[in-house]
């Protein structure tokens, strides 16, 4: 056996202090056994003096401690483990595990104190809430994997566009926060905004693929009298949804009109829920003063334009607010798509509708087959369970299917064109007929439209209010009129107010129109009258 030689020095050295000092020593150190095996030994004892009191030698025990050395490493080990373990986990608590940015809890806590400082000292801040644009349909078109590589690329670059002081955070999904503090006014965050587009203008190389991502941006400045830092994320949050109305890829600046919109935004939410359930659930309702219904349907005539005679309706949902009065579609629809309740309103619309023309067509046997035509939101369009629906809705009320016209806007169809084909031919299978609404506003279907099983085009009235002014609009209606007829399509022209655009029209061989100049939507009782006015004669049971 013999000391490690990485010990040795210092060990020979101990012992000879030991001896020269005379005094009790105590160290460790390794040695090498002659197998190559390493142990640790502890040496303790103390020097032995001659008559004259110097030590002349050493004398004590070595022990083997081999054993509490690795137990010793052990534990240090795992101290190490668990000290590198606490600080990962703190590190996660506050960091997004996608990108590496600061997550919402750490942009909370430096929003509390960004606010402290604000109230102590009077500096600004500003922060930035950032959702990028149609992130959904890249991340559908390239996969989720792609998806995530783009968001860490997007992460980098907003990290470019900021300084090491302020704070970049994801908050979840497509959504980034940036925190910019001791800004001098408005303008320091609306460069910030403004570096940020420009930044995003260029692709990303992702896949083997170049990407190119949008972003709308809110703002909201320190200086409106926050209480919390929620408040402070809300608003900018409310800017953002603004920027998106108003376009995409752009910024805005957050202001109270905002926030009192929002609020009524959320009260009309709450409403219309209470409305659809009133509509569902009519017996289970208190007695509270209200009207149990709220929601109504009124039926605007489809005249043929040669004769001039009512050949069906299209059913439009009306919304009878026991505080607002009327609200019009155009008022609330919009908030029933975005939050997934135009599913029950469609449901109940669709049943409602074909339920009347079944009254009416029992009622008036002699005239002309009437048809009922009924919208399709975009969001109905895709529920998996639109077939099987219709079916129950047909047999429930007994119509015809070949009476029912579905109305459905370019956008829904064009959103998944081959998804759209398979299901429209499920619905013409059946002998329901099918209308393509607004037609000429929306995507550019053409490449498609000899595909879909459509009978119907709507001709839009921006295009009709414009007859008579300007000759291309109606160069534009006789294409589409020309289009459709060698499709095998008919037409329907909407929004005809005024003689001479149903004149003009009829030279255009437009077969149908509806509009003021006919009737404006009725209520069933209102167009009920119009069936009996058209001609007195019809047998009425």
């Amino acid at each position: 056996q013999k000391i490690h030689s990485d010990d040795l020095e210092a060990i020979q050295r101990a012992f000879e202090e030991a001896l020269h000092e005379g005094k009790p020593y105590e160290f460790d150190y390794r040695i090498v056994r002659p197998d190559g095996s390493i142990r640790h030994v502890s040496a303790k004892g103390q020097p032995t003096l001659d008559a004259d009191g110097k030590a002349v030698r050493l004398f004590g025990t070595v022990l083997d401690i081999t054993d509490r050395k690795q137990k010793e490493e052990e534990l240090k080990r795992s101290e190490a483990q668990l000290r590198e373990q606490a600080q990962q986990l703190e590190y996660d608590a506050l960091h997004d595990g996608l990108t590496g940015l600061h997550n919402r809890a750490l942009l909370m806590d430096r929003l509390h104190h960004a606010m402290l400082r604000t109230q102590q000292h009077g500096s600004q801040f500003a922060v930035l809430f950032l959702d990028l644009d149609r992130f959904k349909v890249v991340n559908d078109s390239v996969g989720h994997l792609v998806g995530d590589q783009l968001l860490v690329a997007i992460a980098r670059r907003l990290e470019t566009c900021t300084s090491p002081s302020d704070t970049v955070a994801r908050l979840g999904g497509d959504e980034f926060v940036i925190l910019l503090e001791d800004i001098e006014d408005i303008n320091q965050a609306i460069a910030t905004a403004n570096r940020i587009q420009r930044e995003l203008k260029s692709p990303l190389a992702l896949a083997g693929r170049e990407l190119f991502i949008t972003a709308s941006v809110g703002i909201a400045l320190s200086d409106s009298g926050y209480k919390k830092p929620e408040e402070l994320l809300r608003d900018a949050d409310i800017a953002m949804y603004r920027a998106k109305a108003l376009g995409k890829a752009r910024y805005e600046v957050f202001d109270t009109i905002m926030h009192t919109k929002a609020v009524q935004l959320l009260q009309l939410e709450t409403d219309l829920r209470r409305a659809i359930f009133r509509t569902q659930n009519p017996l289970d309702c208190p007695t509270s003063g209200q009207p149990t219904q709220q929601l109504h349907l009124h039926y605007q005539p489809i005249m043929a334009l040669a004769t001039q005679r009512i050949v069906g309706f299209e059913a439009l949902v009306r919304w009878q607010h026991p505080s607002q009065g009327l609200v019009y579609p155009q008022q609330f629809i919009p908030m029933a798509e975005e939050t997934g309740l135009i599913i029950p309103i469609d449901h109940w619309a669709l049943w409602e509708a074909c339920h009347q023309l079944c009254l009416w067509q029992t009622q008036f046997l002699n005239h002309p087959p009437l048809s009922i035509s009924v919208n399709l939101s975009s969001k109905q369009f895709s529920q998996p369970d639109l077939i099987s629906y219709i079916d129950r809705v047909l047999e429930e009320t007994g119509i015809n299917p070949s009476s029912l016209k579905l109305e459905i806007t370019e956008s829904a169809i064009m959103d998944d064109a081959e998804t759209a084909i398979n299901l429209l031919l499920q619905l013409k299978n059946r002998n329901i007929q099918i209308c393509m609404d607004d037609f000429g506003i929306g995507y550019s279907s053409l490449n498609y439209l000899h595909r879909f099983p459509i009978d119907t085009l709507k001709i839009d009235r921006s295009f009709v209010n414009r007859l008579g002014r300007n000759s291309e609009s109606a160069e534009i209606i006789q294409a589409i009129i020309t289009l459709a007829h060698s499709l095998d399509m008919d037409v329907v022209a909407e929004g005809i107010e005024v003689h001479d655009q149903v004149a003009q029209l009829r030279v255009l061989q437009c077969e149908h129109g509806q509009g003021y100049f006919f009737s404006k939507p009725l209520n069933s009782e209102a167009a009920q009258a119009l069936l009996i006015a058209e001609e007195p004669t019809l047998k009425l049971l």
